[in-house]
């Protein structure tokens, strides 16, 4: 059999993913660090981007959303109804729905919580990067929402 070794670009990308994942996950603990959002489980999380992004919606769409059974939909938002932070209104165009969406207390939480992470990112960028850095950088996040859209 012949084995062929891997090229010399191939292991520069090998080594390049290993430090971006080091990298983006280390940032991304420091910045939520500087956050005040509350215990809530992965699930919990994903609905409340969901609604903070998408708006209202019910459990079924936010199951379909999540690739979840309605049936588990509905425990992880009667957790979140529970803490405070979401609830249910019947749907203006369809009484026999409800529509889910946060709380207006919770959603200015969420916005104080961006609000510290950013604080915090911008005098970190400020402190630790030069003007041309900051420039290569502002290149790269759309290199990195590429990938994250991957």
């Amino acid at each position: 059999m012949n084995k062929q070794s891997p090229s010399p670009q191939s292991t520069d990308l090998v080594v390049l993913a290993g430090e971006l994942r080091i990298s983006v996950g280390k940032l991304v603990r420091r910045v939520r660090e500087h956050s005040h959002s509350g215990d809530f489980t992965s699930a919990q999380k994903s609905v409340l981007v969901h609604l903070d992004r998408g708006g209202p919606a019910t459990v079924s769409a936010l199951a379909r959303a999540e690739g979840v059974k309605p049936q588990s939909m509905r425990i992880t938002v009667a957790g979140l109804e529970a803490l405070g932070v979401v609830k249910g209104e019947a749907d203006p165009s369809d009484g026999r729905k409800t529509l889910i969406d946060l709380t207006p207390t919770f959603r200015g939480t969420l916005q104080a919580s961006r609000a510290a992470k950013e604080d915090w990112l911008l005098r970190a960028l400020q402190a630790q990067l030069s003007a041309q850095e900051q420039a290569a950088l502002a290149a790269a996040v759309g290199l990195l929402q590429r990938l994250a859209d991957f």
